[in-house]
């Protein structure tokens, strides 16, 4: 089973139903961490004080989340604004540091306001101890999410 189609099964019958809009993210990013991480989620593969840090200014986003409960609260909201259909283009770098990993990806999906595609790219920092993600660090392509959301091309 591929690791898209895994997770999409996983989040009809799992603990984190209502979060479908993310599975291409979650099943692009568990690729690039497989055999990184313990969990079948990508929730499950984070530390209960692990730090996100969001390297871009987005009017609404916080710049920093604490906590697992804190992201999973955060992402609540994401189905109602934008549906995620794929998730590809993933480059994995080891970082000289045996903990850390740089994750490249790119996901597409629809603003379901507007119906417009939303196209961005990512490069995630993230830091790993004992097979947990501690601490993940975004950078993203804000002026893509901007154009998306506002309807400009």
């Amino acid at each position: 089973m591929a690791a898209a189609e895994a997770c999409e099964v996983f989040m009809a019958r799992g603990p984190y139903e209502g979060f479908e809009a993310l599975d291409p993210f979650f099943a692009v990013v568990m690729e690039g961490l497989r055999g990184l991480v313990d969990g079948d989620h990508f929730f499950d593969t984070l530390a209960d004080d692990a730090v996100f840090e969001f390297r871009y200014h987005f009017p609404g986003w916080p710049v920093t989340i604490r906590g697992r409960a804190s992201l999973i609260d955060s992402f609540s909201g994401y189905g109602k604004t934008i549906k995620l259909h794929s998730g590809d283009a993933l480059v994995m770098h080891r970082s000289q540091d045996s903990g850390v990993v740089i994750l490249e990806y790119e996901v597409h999906g629809t603003i379901l306001s507007t119906g417009a595609a939303y196209d961005n790219r990512f490069i995630s920092v993230v830091t790993i101890e004992n097979r947990k993600i501690v601490h993940w660090r975004d950078y993203m392509d804000s002026l893509a999410a901007w154009n998306a959301l506002n309807g400009a091309s």
